[in-house]
């Protein structure tokens, strides 16, 4: 008998999944990202462009992004999570790589602050499919216990990519200059797309068949029937979304101005303020896997609805009180260790957003994760431009604390929210 290829296993092909949606949400908001550093280090300054100013640059990738957030989902549901994350790729890359091109004299100076206006937006468009297409290939892929942990892993990929944007893009903007470095990521990020449409399918090889009406009322939440109207009427949908409304006010406040208030608030070094910019990311990266695994324990030991949103609501908590204790300091070491902690506990809460998400819209689970991320991103957004309208006007201690406040609130939400029961708990049921 010949031996076996290590990739013909369901699980090895579901880690083989998992490896390249991680992949694909870290290079994705790699790119994203990018722009604040170099915009804090060469643009701004290059082009006279004032943090305001640049800030609306950061909003308009949020703006175009969230507005096409549920027609993204809908191109998942009707076309695939493979196909739509596909698109996502090469659209990232594609608009990084011009970004790079902005820089390089074929543009007047007046006309760049413009330009990249345009140029962010249109890869706010393309991104749109990311994290909703990634939830629900793990949906397809993994059965329900492995999902939490999974979602966990990915997004925990996506908030890497935050926590090394500075040092990474940093350095490759000190070897090659800013343009250059957004061509280097864009030329990866679409050998990356390319690679995953050859080697990824939408589902295991044996559910890619089309299902019959039976099969598509099995007891699994991602493949079991929902309807729209279902779907835009559910109360624990919209209590889901404002609580990742919060989510997202509060992440986007630290991912785009955590540099510029080290560098530029506090006055620390340019090697200084990249590394520890990063460390808060780099907790949450981390803690998201954990929340994930947290999770999966939490339902085994207090059942499904009790395990399922224990973490968002204890860490919501916690995160938000961590975050208040960092404005209050005023030592350099006390604000990065309390921020790190604000946001490593933030992160234990993200895989159960994403699950719960899917789980909700079942068939149509890409549609629904990005009515959640559309929340997310629609709050979220407003933090580039909030933040420094209040940093200026009242200090950047209340710039920052604000998003203590929104955190309490995305808490309150997951108290109203019923996750149902999982498909086991059904069967036993009689249901």
């Amino acid at each position: 008998m010949p031996p076996q290829h290590p990739l013909s296993t369901p699980a090895s092909r579901r880690w083989l999944v998992l490896g390249f949606l991680m992949a694909l949400c870290f290079i994705s908001h790699f790119n994203r990202a990018s722009i604040t550093s170099a915009g804090d280090e060469r643009i701004m300054r290059e082009f006279a462009i004032s943090p305001e100013r640049m800030g609306v640059i950061y909003t308009a990738f949020l703006v175009v992004y969230t507005i096409f957030m549920i027609p993204g989902g809908w191109l998942i549901d009707k076309r695939g999570p493979g196909f739509a994350l596909t698109c996502m790729g090469i659209g990232s890359a594609l608009f990084c790589a011009i970004t790079g091109g902005i820089g390089f004299g074929w543009i007047a100076s007046a006309q760049i602050w413009f330009t990249l206006l345009i140029v962010r937006s249109m890869m706010g468009l393309t991104s749109a499919p990311l994290h909703p297409g990634a939830a629900r290939s793990v949906g397809n892929w993994f059965p329900s216990e492995q999902r939490p942990l999974a979602n966990g892993i990915i997004t925990g990929a996506s908030i890497l990519a935050y926590a090394v944007v500075h040092p990474v893009f940093g350095l490759l903007i000190d070897r090659f200059d800013w343009p250059k470095a957004f061509v280097i990521t864009g030329s990866t990020t679409a050998l990356l797309a390319v690679a995953w449409r050859i080697f990824i399918t939408d589902r295991p090889e044996h559910l890619s068949a089309p299902k019959s009406d039976s099969e598509s009322n099995s007891h699994d939440p991602t493949t079991s029937t929902a309807s729209s109207g279902v779907v835009f009427r559910d109360r624990n949908l919209w209590l889901l979304t404002l609580s990742y409304a919060a989510v997202g006010y509060f992440q986007y406040l630290f991912f785009y101005w955590l540099h510029y208030y080290f560098d530029s608030v506090l006055k620390m070094d340019k090697m200084e303020s990249r590394v520890l910019a990063g460390i808060p990311n780099l907790a949450m990266a981390l803690c998201m896997p954990l929340g994930g695994w947290l999770t999966d324990r939490a339902r085994r030991w207090l059942g499904w609805q009790s395990g399922q949103t224990l973490v968002p609501k204890v860490g919501m908590i916690i995160s938000s009180l961590f975050l208040l204790c960092g404005v209050f300091s005023v030592d350099k070491f006390w604000i990065v260790i309390w921020f790190t902690l604000a946001l490593g506990t933030l992160g234990l809460c993200e895989a159960s957003f994403w699950t719960v998400a899917v789980d909700m819209g079942r068939n149509r689970g890409g549609t629904t994760a990005a009515i959640m991320n559309t929340g997310g991103n629609g709050i979220g957004l407003l933090a580039p431009m909030i933040t420094p309208w209040i940093g200026t006007n009242l200090g950047w201690g209340w710039g920052i604390g604000v998003g203590a406040v929104v955190g309490l609130f995305g808490a309150a939400c997951w108290f109203g929210i019923s996750v149902g029961a999982n498909e086991t708990e059904t069967v036993k049921a009689g249901r």
